[in-house]
């Protein structure tokens, strides 16, 4: 597999994480079960899955108060987005 190609697998399988853990956390929360570490989803976010934690957590209403995610998803979401679309459109 050519290397943009599995860069862009990789960051739609993260997105794809991103979006389920969200979901997931959103789940345990309501059913008062053991959540799932904020850590781990910053590191979902970190590698590649910002973009899919933000909609999960516009989607799902989850993690909306707290300013950290409120704000950190967000841009770093869109970091990503143009770290992606600079790697795809250098030569």
């Amino acid at each position: 597999m050519e290397g943009k190609t599995l860069l862009l697998v990789v960051y739609l399988i993260m997105n794809v994480a991103g979006l389920i853990i969200m979901w997931e956390d959103k789940q345990r929360a309501i059913h008062h079960k053991y959540r799932i570490q904020e850590k781990t989803l910053w590191l979902v976010a970190l590698f590649g899955g910002a973009i899919g934690a933000t909609m999960g957590m516009q989607l799902y209403r989850h993690k909306t108060k707290h300013v950290q995610f409120k704000i950190g998803f967000p841009l770093l979401a869109v970091i990503e987005f143009i770290l992606m679309l600079y790697l795809f459109l250098k030569n």
